[in-house]
């Protein structure tokens, strides 16, 4: 099981924009400027986000992405969805067929860690990692 690149950019891209779009729509150029991620990559990734409609956008100056919903209403597991990433623990992706065809001795375990990590993930939301983030950044100004 893997978390690829795909997912952490779509969850640091989320993260960005929350964190500014009270200045305005942000540009996916500003994100792969700020947060160092290809600007390709990044079109493939809000393409996801957008059909599943995690992001608005709007053309033109002025243009760029704003989440189409409140922080606090996007959890982290939706955007990891969102981009096609699968948490799966199990060696055979669910389908019972891990060893030889057949379901492997562990593999109710691995069914049930990767059911755990996507509740996790469902549970935390946007605005709870952006909460922790100007937690950290307060801690490191006046600690």
């Amino acid at each position: 099981m893997k978390l690829t690149s795909k997912g952490r950019y779509a969850v640091t891209a989320m993260l960005d924009i929350a964190l500014n779009q009270e200045k305005g729509a942000i540009t996916l150029s500003l994100i792969s400027e700020r947060q160092g991620i290809s600007l390709s990559y990044l079109e493939q990734i809000f393409a996801k986000l957008k059909r599943a409609q995690l992001v608005s956008s709007a053309r033109g100056p002025g243009g760029g992405y704003r989440l189409s919903r409140n922080p606090k209403e996007i959890s982290v597991g939706q955007i990891i969805h969102a981009v096609d990433e699968n948490l799966d623990a199990s060696q055979c992706s669910g389908q019972q067929n891990c060893k030889g065809g057949e379901e492997c001795l562990s593999h109710q375990l691995w069914c049930e860690v990767s059911s755990k990590i996507d509740d996790f993930l469902q549970g935390i939301a946007l605005q709870d990692v952006m909460d922790k983030q100007q937690v950290e950044q307060k801690e490191v100004r006046f600690g």
